[in-house]
């Protein structure tokens, strides 16, 4: 049994999620990290808490890349 490796998400990706928000967008942008992920809708600007597991679970690709983390 293989485990995937978790999805690497910074502050600023753009994502392609595979279910539509209601405005018929499926591009979002992440604003906070944690065990909930916050997004942004890329039509309406809607903002919403998604739970790490569903975002992984929804995720179909990455539309741009935000800044890496300088440490």
């Amino acid at each position: 049994m293989s485990v995937a490796a978790p999805l690497e998400l910074r502050i600023g990706d753009r994502l392609r999620l595979r279910k539509e928000h209601p405005c018929g967008s499926r591009e979002w942008e992440v604003v906070r990290l944690g065990a909930d992920i916050g997004l942004v809708c890329g039509n309406c600007e809607h903002r919403i808490l998604m739970d790490r597991l569903d975002v992984e679970r929804r995720f179909t690709g990455y539309l741009g890349r935000g800044a890496e983390a300088s440490g």
